[in-house]
């Protein structure tokens, strides 16, 4: 795609990246890693906090949405803040505030100071993703390579993903769930240590800061999503969700007026003139909102409604995350010999319907019988998640890989917010209105029918023994909440190919004139 306004980025772009390419890989690809391996520990780690801390169903979604709340709202200015103050500058910062975020959960006595910490781990995610992947645009030109690179990032993505929860899992078997959040310091040091000796500074020359697109593309990002998040709990048309949707409509045409009108805009909108940038952004955001919200759903239906370990369910969804990471690995070559197209069209497609056979299991299935599934859904993200980034970033001119990589990660963290904001509520709200009928199907009486019904809704099961009729009801109510959910999903991505397949350019254009 040919851009379309010159003057959004310099004439000319030097990074002075002279480590090695190896170690530079490495280093952003671990960067990569924490803020995925973030996801899946909390995710992995959900059911343990909220039985310790006694969080109510609605709350404790706001534990793994609050880190990608910050990451959505923050990761477009994280672009811009990268290239005026130096990516790589930019990049230790973002993990230097993953570690502490995480040190903030680790040591968390309530669920507000768990919040908080995510909330600073997200502002590290948002500074490592878009400045990691321009460090990546600026150092490999050549629009092939650079997309197998990318790909390689994203399935960096997948292995943080993968052992997030089988790390989890084995920490929470011998100690607190505390310990899960050591693991991301842990790699924070190891990842800030090879940036140290690998990597150079990397902008833009003369990188000018657009203030106002920056606040009020926060702005209107962070409206955006706190109301899918918390509209769950308060409902999206009341009086306080009502402002905060009008407050994101405001800064958002603002948002429009101000970058057409730059000089040097932190996000170039004419770009949205091509039908296929803009259904790459959709199905980047799509991606995410499958994958997050599918692994909270499947994570949530292994230790609820199938009663397995935190170690055990991350045993079983590694047929998911380990898959699409081979998977993700491979999707660089594929896509130079097919396209964007084809990957991304048969993946969505894939996963719809992998989405819906697993919406036909119930909390008896073996797993005998589920892992073809979680792997097939696992190699469709594959072909979705990492393809979708390249894209975004061959369609855009090496000089715009920064505004590139910003808008493409916040499409991916909106999507990813709303995954696990829609499809965390649709479960509570289908398992709480379809818990009476199963406990009256049970043949539970009153009051205990009452009582239960309660104490679900306020997240106090606790940790005594539940009588069988009440155990079989809560999997069976929790289960037709996964199931709404994950229709939901297969529905969401089957209209998306529609889309893929028809607006998608299917080669990178070979962008000519100065380079990174």
């Amino acid at each position: 795609m040919t851009t379309t306004n010159t003057t959004a980025a310099p004439a000319t772009v030097r990074p002075s990246v002279r480590g090695s390419r190896a170690v530079i890989l490495i280093a952003m690809c671990l960067g990569s890693m924490i803020t995925f391996l973030q996801i899946t520990a909390t995710v992995s780690a959900l059911t343990t906090i909220q039985r310790d801390l006694r969080i109510d169903p609605t709350t404790v979604i706001w534990i793994p949405s609050a880190y990608t709340l910050v990451v959505a709202s923050m990761v477009l200015s994280a672009a811009t803040l990268g290239n005026r103050y130096g990516r790589r500058r930019m990049f230790g910062a973002g993990v230097i505030a993953m570690i502490v975020g995480s040190a903030v959960v680790a040591s968390a006595p309530t669920v507000a100071w768990v919040i908080v910490g995510q909330l600073v781990a997200g502002l590290g995610g948002a500074l490592i993703l878009p400045n990691s992947l321009a460090i990546l645009g600026a150092t490999f030109t050549d629009p092939h390579r650079r997309t197998e690179v990318i790909t390689a990032w994203s399935a960096a993505s997948g292995i943080g993903l993968a052992i997030g929860p089988l790390i989890a899992g084995a920490l929470l078997r011998h100690y607190q769930w505390h310990s899960v959040y050591l693991s991301a310091i842990a790699l924070g040091v190891i990842t800030l240590v090879i940036a140290a000796i690998g990597v150079t500074e990397s902008r833009p020359v003369a990188a000018r800061l657009d203030v106002p697109g920056l606040l009020l593309g926060t702005v209107a990002i962070a409206a955006a999503v706190f109301a899918m998040i918390q509209g769950g709990k308060d409902g999206y048309t009341s009086p306080v969700m009502a402002v905060a949707w009008m407050v994101a409509a405001v800064a958002l045409v603002g948002f429009v007026l101000v970058e057409l009108r730059a000089s040097a805009p932190m996000l170039d909108v004419r770009l949205f003139r091509s039908g296929s940038f803009s259904a790459v952004m959709v199905v980047a955001a799509v991606s995410l909102f499958g994958f997050t919200g599918v692994a909270i759903l499947l994570v949530l239906f292994h230790e609820r409604a199938q009663a397995l370990s935190p170690l055990d369910t991350g045993w079983r969804m590694l047929a998911l995350f380990g898959v699409y990471a081979v998977a993700a690995f491979g999707a660089g070559r594929l896509i130079r010999r097919t396209g964007f197209k084809a990957p991304l069209t048969a993946g969505l497609v894939l996963g719809a319907l992998a989405s819906f056979g697993l919406a036909a299991q119930g909390p008896t299935t073996p797993f005998s019988q589920r892992w073809p599934l979680l792997a097939l859904f696992g190699a469709a993200s594959a072909l979705v998640v990492a393809p979708a980034t390249a894209a975004a970033l061959a369609s855009v001119a090496p000089t715009q890989a920064g505004m590139a990589s910003g808008a493409v990660n916040a499409a991916r963290q909106v999507g990813s917010v709303i995954g696990s904001s829609l499809l965390g509520t649709l479960l509570t709200t289908t398992m709480l209105a379809d818990l009476p009928d199963r406990l009256a199907a049970h043949q539970v009486g009153e009051p205990t029918r009452t009582a239960v019904q309660t104490a679900v809704a306020a997240g106090a099961t606790g940790d005594q023994p539940l009588p069988d009729p009440v155990r079989s009801a809560l999997a069976e109510a929790l289960t037709a909440g996964v199931q709404a959910g994950l229709r939901i999903n297969g529905i969401v991505f089957l209209a998306t190919a529609v889309l893929a397949l028809t607006l998608i350019r299917n080669r990178p254009h070979e962008h000519r004139g100065p380079v990174s």
